[in-house]
C-alpha cells in the first residue's frame, strides 16, 4: 500500500489529520532509492501517518492543501536530484526533459525547489507547524556556500528558505528523533544530524557568511571546517554567523548500523509509481531502480568533484547478506519482474562487504584518503563478499541474470591480489550486460590530482584484463568510461590530450563528456570558485573550456 497522496486514500483509511507531510520535487515512486519515500517509510513504521505531495502546483493551494495540514511537520525536499542540475545544463541552458517527470517533459520542478517549495507552504498554510528541510539540495547547502547559477556565495540554505530545522545527510535516525522531539514537545536542540537557526553560538565556529562573501581565503577555511566535521565518529558541532544570528549544525547522526540498514529495506515498498501520477505518464527514473538492489550506503572514495562523501559519508555500511536475498526473494512474486536484477549495487559497486577497521573504530583519517594518491594499506580490499552474494542471487527460484551496472573502482579490483581477478572474471562472464561503467575522469596527471583520483597505468590494466576475459567468454562487452571536461585547471591542451589518449589507448573517441558543473560541498567547486588549490592555497592556472560548445551531448 502505498503513503496517501489523495484526499480519497485518507477517507478510506479513516485518517482525519496526517502527522507529518512530505513535499517533494519528484513524482511519488514507493522505492527505497528514493529519500521521501524511504524517509516516509521509516516514520510510518514509527506509527505516524505519513503522507506525501509530489510535485505540487506553484500557482495556487490545490494541491499543497490537498491533504490539509499537518499535526507535526512538513518535510521538504527537492527529491533525488538538485533541482538546478535537474533544471539546467553545464552551460545553463534550461534542459527540456526530467527522468523524475511523468511524461518526461521538465515543466514541474521549480528552480530551488526546496526555497520554492517552503514559500508555498508558507503563503497558503496557517496556522504553521515548523518546516524540516532535507534531501541532497538542502543538505549540501547547509552552510554558506558558492552557487553556480548565480556566481555569487548564498546564505545557508536555512536562511533563504525560512524553515525551523534542517536534517542532513541520510537522516535516518535524526528524522526520528526529531519528530519524537516534536511530538512529544521536547527540546530539539541537541538531536545529532539537524540545522537550525539560533541568537547565539554553539560548537566550532566557522568563518561568518558575511567573511567568506568578501575573502575567498575564509571561504576555503570555512569549507575545510565544514568538511573535517562530517564523520560522525569524530566531528564536532560547528555554528557559522550570518548577520546577527547563526546556523548551528549539530553533529552528524551515527552510521545506521548493518541492522538497522537490514529493518528499513525490509520495509513493504510497492517498488512503483504511485497511481497519482502514472495517469499522467511514465516515469523514467523507475525502468532502472524498480528492480534493482541498493547493497550499501557511502563511499571512501572522496574524489573532489563529488559530494557523495558530505552527504552520504565516508564509511560504506552495508546490508547483510540475508537481507538482500530477501529483497530478490520479493521481486520473483512481481508480476511485472522478468527474472533480471537490473543493478547490484551502490555509489561504488565493488565497495561492498569491507571497511578499514581502522576508520570503523576511530572514524575517517583526518590528514589522507583511502583511495588517493594510493590505495591505503589499511584498507585492504576484498571481493569475496560481492562474488559469494552473487552466486548465493544466482541460485534463487526465478532469478535469471544479475548485473552490475553501479560504476566499478578499477584500482579496488587491481588491488585486491586474493579476489580481484576472480571477481572480475565473474563480472565478464555473467554479470555485464554489455558494458561495464568505469570512470578514470580524466587522462593527464595535473588534472587527475586537482580530481584526487589515481594516474592511467591502473586504467591500461584493467582494460586489458577486461578485454582478455571479455574475449575469454566469448562476449562483445566494452567498457563505458565516465569523463569530465572543464575541471579546474584543465584547460583545451588537457582536452586535446585527453582525446588524443583515449583515441589511442583506450580505442575509443568519446562524444559525450560530462561537463564540470560547480555543485555545493565540493573541494572541485572551490577551486572552480576560488581559483585556488584548497589543500597547498597555490593559484590554479587555467583558461576555463568554452561551456557553450562542449556540452551540447549532454543536454
Amino acid at each position: 500500500m502505498f503513503l496517501p497522496t489523495t484526499p480519497s486514500e485518507l477517507k478510506t483509511r479513516g485518517i482525519k489529520q496526517l502527522d507529518i507531510i512530505l513535499v517533494t520535487g519528484d513524482a511519488y515512486i514507493d522505492s527505497p532509492f528514493m529519500g521521501v519515500s524511504l524517509i516516509g517509510r521509516v516514520l510510518a513504521d514509527k506509527g505516524y501517518q505519513v503522507g506525501i505531495i509530489a510535485q505540487p502546483t506553484m500557482e495556487d493551494d490545490t494541491d499543497i492543501l490537498r491533504l490539509g495540514q499537518p499535526r507535526l511537520f512538513w518535510g521538504v525536499t527537492a527529491g533525488a536530484v538538485d533541482s538546478m542540475v535537474a533544471n539546467y545544463t553545464a552551460s545553463k541552458k534550461r534542459r527540456q526533459q526530467d527522468d523524475y517527470t511523468p511524461g518526461g517533459i521538465n515543466n514541474c520542478r521549480p528552480d530551488r525547489a526546496v526555497i520554492a517549495y517552503t514559500n508555498l507552504i508558507r503563503r497558503f498554510c496557517k496556522p504553521m507547524v515548523p518546516i524540516v528541510l532535507g534531501g541532497i539540495e538542502a543538505s549540501l547547502r547547509r552552510i554558506a556556500h558558492y552557487d553556480f547559477w548565480s556566481n555569487n556565495i548564498r546564505r545557508a540554505i536555512l536562511f533563504d528558505a525560512r524553515a525551523d530545522f534542517l536534517v542532513y545527510g541520510m537522516a535516518h535516525s535524526s528524522i526520528l528523533n526529531l519528530a519524537a522531539a516534536l511530538n512529544t514537545r521536547q527540546d530539539t536542540r541537541d538531536i545529532p544530524g539537524i540545522g537550525y537557526i539560533a541568537q547565539e553560538k554553539k560548537g566550532i565556529e566557522l568563518p561568518s557568511f558575511e567573511a567568506v562573501q568578501k575573502d575567498k581565503y575564509q571561504y576555503i577555511e570555512s569549507f575545510k571546517l565544514f568538511y573535517a566535521n562530517t564523520d560522525p565518529v569524530t566531528a564536532k558541532g560547528i555554528c557559522q554567523q550570518h548577520n546577527d544570528r547563526y546556523m548551528i549544525l549539530n553533529p552528524p547522526e551515527p552510521y545506521s548500523t548493518t541492522a538497522e540498514l537490514d529493518a528499513i529495506h525490509a520495509l513493504d515498498f510497492e517498488r512503483d509509481l504511485h497511481p497519482y501520477h502514472r495517469a499522467k505518464g511514465s516515469v523514467r527514473a523507475l525502468e532502472t531502480i524498480r528492480f534493482s538492489i541498493p547493497t550499501h550506503y557511502g563511499c571512501y572514495g572522496e574524489c573532489n568533484f563529488c559530494a557523495i562523501t558530505v552527504h552520504q559519508g565516508r564509511t560504506v555500511r552495508h546490508r547483510s547478506e540475508a537481507s538482500i536475498l530477501a529483497e530478490a526473494n520479493r521481486f520473483t512474486r512481481d508480476k511485472d519482474f522478468k527474472g533480471n536484477i537490473l543493478d547490484l549495487g551502490g555509489p561504488t559497486a565493488n565497495m561492498y562487504g569491507y571497511e578499514c577497521k581502522k576508520k570503523l573504530k576511530e572514524g575517517a583519517c583526518p590528514d589522507k584518503r583511502c583511495l588517493f594518491p594510493s590505495i591505503c594499506p589499511s584498507l585492504a580490499p576484498d571481493h569475496s563478499p560481492q562474488i559469494r552474494l552473487i552466486r548465493k542471487l544466482e541460485a534463487l527460484p526465478g532469478i535469471k541474470k544479475v548485473f552490475i551496472n553501479s560504476g566499478i573502482r578499477y584500482d579496488l579490483i587491481l588491488n585486491d591480489k586474493k579476489k580481484g581477478t576472480a571477481y572480475l572474471e565473474k563480472l565478464t562472464q555473467d554479470n555485464v550486460s554489455g558494458q561495464m561503467k568505469v570512470a578514470p575522469e580524466h587522462t593527464e596527471n595535473r588534472v587527475l590530482t586537482l580530481m584526487g583520483k589515481q594516474g592511467t597505468d591502473d586504467l591500461l590494466a584493467f582494460k586489458q584484463a577486461f578485454d582478455q576475459l571479455s574475449k575469454r567468454s566469448e562476449k562483445k562487452q566494452f567498457l563505458t568510461y565516465y569523463l569530465i571536461a572543464a575541471h579546474p585547471g584543465c584547460d583545451l591542451a588537457e582536452m586535446v590530450q585527453l582525446k588524443k589518449f583515449t583515441s589511442e589507448k583506450l580505442n575509443i573517441n568519446p562524444e559525450q563528456v560530462q561537463i564540470f558543473t560547480p555543485t555545493p560541498s565540493t573541494f572541485s567547486t572551490l577551486m572552480y570558485y576560488t581559483g585556488l588549490d584548497p589543500f597547498t592555497l597555490e593559484k590554479i592556472l587555467w583558461k576555463e573550456i568554452p561551456r557553450e560548445k562542449k556540452s551540447k551531448n549532454r543536454q
